[in-house]
């Protein structure tokens, strides 16, 4: 048991940052373009750019620019939801009563939108190597829960998780991933990108990650139903007879 009479703490003298941005001298070039195009709401020619930038790096078909990394990690969670189990009743979330597998050591945002949408976190132990979920633990946990049907991780702090094995466990139990990358972008496990493993990823543009906008997230999929879904306009939604198509748009609506 810790006791401070034995070990004395003192604090760090210099501060380990998580990520700090650099500058690189056409930041202002874009903000101005943003201003002389009047393209100040949420979409125009940069976030265009972004997206297509982030779905290239990534290695995924799809990339949806959102306000911040929680929502992606809140669409990620929805879309996967709906996937597995259909359109849920109006005021019921997508996992109402389910159990979800997920990182035991992570920022709260992770899983939090599996409580938002009704899930039941069920914690899977982290192992020394990475300090991201145990594939031991996580095929464990299916002999103890094989109904389990989605599984949220995180590559903590960038570094990345053995997710080549966690896909394969997933696939084998015929479950869905879902991969927090929002401190991973451009790391990779065996030449493969971070954020392409899962059936859907979210990555975060705060301040403190590899790339920065100051704030805002992306998702990150190869699902082109459910991303595009995202960015058709309500008129085009309206105008089809896909009932699948409506309904996805009321659920992200709710977010």
């Amino acid at each position: 048991m810790f006791s401070p009479e034995k070990i004395a703490f003192k604090p760090f003298t210099q501060k380990a940052f998580l990520a700090t941005p650099t500058m690189h001298g056409e930041e202002l070039d874009y903000i101005r373009l943003a201003y002389d195009t009047n393209w100040m709401s949420t979409v125009g020619e940069n976030i265009n750019e972004v997206e297509r930038i982030a779905a290239e790096k990534a290695e995924v078909g799809y990339a949806v620019g959102l306000a911040c990394c929680t929502a992606a990690l809140h669409l990620c969670v929805k879309l996967a939801g709906e996937r597995l189990y259909g359109k849920s009743p109006i005021s019921h979330g997508a996992l109402e009563g389910r159990r979800v597998f997920c990182s035991d050591m992570t920022f709260d945002a992770t899983l939090n939108p599996v409580v938002y949408e009704g899930g039941i976190p069920v914690f899977i132990d982290t192992e020394a190597d990475s300090w991201n979920m145990d594939p031991v633990a996580l095929e464990q946990a299916f002999t103890l829960y094989p109904e389990v049907k989605l599984v949220v991780m995180a590559h903590l702090y960038g570094f990345p998780a053995k997710v080549d094995e966690i896909k394969r466990i997933c696939e084998a139990h015929g479950a869905l991933l879902i991969e927090d990358a929002a401190e991973a972008m451009g790391a990779t496990v065996n030449g493969k990108q971070c954020g392409s493993f899962g059936d859907y990823a979210a990555i975060s543009y705060n301040g403190n990650k590899i790339i920065t906008t100051s704030g805002g997230g992306m998702l990150l999929s190869d699902d082109e139903a459910g991303t595009c879904i995202i960015e058709m306009p309500d008129e085009i939604i309206d105008a089809s007879a896909s009932t699948q198509l409506k309904n996805i748009r009321d659920l992200i609506h709710e977010i």
